[in-house]
């Protein structure tokens, strides 16, 4: 049986402009960062909201994924939040670019997209 899920890898293009949007305007917090010298990669580990759940890597010349909300694959990774305005207003004012709001058709809940450096698709959606 499983229990929950434990962690999302990311694999970015530039390691150090990822780490300042994750930590630095994301706001995620640093568990651990590991230089890996014989792959020649950083590891580091990200709680969100005090919670381990994100392991953001890098390595040399990763090569391209298309990584729309609709292409195959993992479709997005999404962020729970109480108000999805003031979420929004906080990315906007850091310079992330966030879609206009949309209304979940099933649960009548509001949800946005943005994107991280590389364009993987992440979504605010509010509880």
């Amino acid at each position: 049986m499983f229990n929950r899920i434990h962690h999302v890898a990311i694999i970015c293009s530039d390691y150090e402009k990822s780490k300042d949007f994750y930590v630095n305007k994301l706001g995620f917090t640093v568990l651990g960062e590991f230089y890996r010298a014989e792959r020649k990669s950083y590891k580091l580990d990200l709680a969100v909201n005090g919670t381990y759940q994100i392991e953001l890597f890098s390595f040399e010349n990763p090569p391209a994924r298309p990584s729309r909300p609709e292409a195959q694959g993992l479709r997005h990774l999404a962020f729970e939040v109480d108000d999805i305005e003031e979420e929004i207003n906080r990315l906007n004012h850091q310079g992330i670019v966030t879609e206009p709001i949309r209304v979940d058709e099933f649960t009548g809940k509001r949800f946005t997209f943005f994107a991280d450096p590389d364009g993987l698709p992440l979504e605010l959606y509010e509880v």
